[in-house]
């Protein structure tokens, strides 16, 4: 659903919005943090930026922060440099599916997508950031990295 670019955008906001505020983080760092490919997300980065998601600073001390609070960043913002939501494709892969000519499935992932779309507008950086680590949902949003849960239930149950 996802493209991977918006996946990486994603997991690399929700990282920066759990730094303290105002913390700079390098691209080289975040990529290596997150695992990421660096050149990658330099490019990544710097369409945030461009979309005002993400802010910049060149030089020592320099690297990226959320350019505002994770509670005014929607999802949706996120994304969009790298994908539209509101933009459906086909699930069986027509050239053409609209209302005027559906295929089977059209009706269904009409409504589907559109639900998504609202979840995206409507959700927040913040939003996010409040599951609980130990919450299903935070590995697969990469709010918790496997080895770094691993690594705390091994303390907390060691």
């Amino acid at each position: 659903m996802l493209s991977q670019t918006s996946q990486y955008a994603l997991r690399t906001v929700l990282h920066l919005a759990r730094l303290p505020r105002g913390e700079r983080v390098a691209a080289v760092d975040l990529a290596h943090t997150i695992g990421i490919p660096g050149n990658y997300l330099s490019k990544t980065m710097h369409q945030l930026a461009r979309a005002d998601v993400v802010a910049s600073t060149r030089g020592k001390g320099g690297g990226f922060v959320l350019a505002r609070p994770a509670s005014r960043i929607t999802l949706a913002e996120v994304v969009a440099p790298f994908q539209e939501m509101g933009e459906r494709t086909c699930l069986l892969g027509r050239a053409s599916c609209s209302d005027a000519r559906p295929c089977p499935a059209h009706a269904r992932w009409k409504q589907v997508a559109e639900q998504v779309a609202v979840f995206f507008s409507r959700t927040t950086i913040a939003d996010l950031l409040e599951l609980p680590p130990d919450h299903p949902a935070a590995e697969s949003a990469g709010i918790v990295k496997k080895s770094s849960r691993r690594s705390h239930e091994t303390l907390s149950h060691g």
